[in-house]
């Protein structure tokens, strides 16, 4: 079984870029999207000529912001939209899928902003949200939680850490503790377990060749719970898939 997650920094750009092409091509049988910068309808009239997928999504109040989108092969038995707070869930960042075997969330978590103008913001989303998730945790059912989690936790994941450290929005050391915060729950970062000298990139800033130079950043994850690793198989970086800022992750499950 293969789940594929993806910023596609708006779905509507992407699909002229190609991205129905692209997202048959990693036939992935869970497809975890974000950012998708547009409302309900235009998500599935941008969707709506590939049939192999039920399509779930949830979209900003605010048109062309924000909006995460999943699509199955299999039909979802239920599909929750956010995490409960008026104050956090207009942005449409959240899902919750719950399958027969586990449960899946799908977010793309709010980013510190330039000058760290929501810095503040951010870490009280990572306090809310890391609760949201140990609830879900004493359901004890394996837990996948995958996005884009707008963090390098640590130097490997980015190219210049000294540069960017308490400087540059998504690696501030209060993004970094609300990361540490998730592993504290008992979540692994299933890549860097399994790679831990390796540093490959999920993101690249669109200005100054940065992608072409791969002065990049990892930020996109698979984060699984305890009782799920014995299933679980590899995660690999799609760094040569291009049509966004950010590249697919591709999750592998026994």
């Amino acid at each position: 079984m293969k789940i594929v997650t993806w910023n596609i920094n708006g779905i509507r750009a992407a699909m002229r870029k190609g991205l129905e092409e692209k997202l048959l091509q990693l036939d992935a049988d869970i497809l975890c999207l974000q950012e998708t910068k547009a409302q309900d309808h235009q998500v599935a009239e941008a969707l709506e000529g590939i049939d192999d997928y039920h399509i779930y999504y949830n979209s900003a109040e605010r048109k062309g912001y924000s909006g995460t989108c999943i699509m199955s092969r299999n039909e979802i038995p239920e599909c929750v939209a956010n995490i409960g707070i008026e104050e956090h869930d207009r942005e449409g960042r959240v899902q919750l899928a719950r399958y027969e075997d586990f449960n899946l969330v799908n977010v793309y978590v709010p980013n510190g902003g330039s000058k760290l103008k929501r810095l503040e913001y951010r870490a009280q989303w990572d306090i809310a949200f890391a609760q949201y998730l140990a609830n879900l945790l004493k359901e004890e059912k394996p837990l996948i939680l995958t996005g884009d989690l707008n963090v390098a936790h640590q130097p490997i994941d980015l190219a210049r850490p000294t540069q960017n450290y308490n400087k540059t929005a998504g690696y501030t050391q209060v993004e970094i503790d609300g990361f540490k915060r998730l592993l504290d729950l008992g979540f692994h970062d299933l890549y860097r377990d399994r790679y831990p000298d390796m540093q490959e990139f999920t993101f690249w800033s669109q200005r100054f060749g940065a992608r072409e130079r791969n002065v990049g950043w990892r930020i996109d994850y698979f984060l699984i719970s305890e009782n799920f690793l014995d299933r679980s198989e590899d995660v690999k970086i799609l760094g040569d898939v291009h049509g966004s800022d950010h590249c697919p992750v591709l999750y592998t499950i026994a």
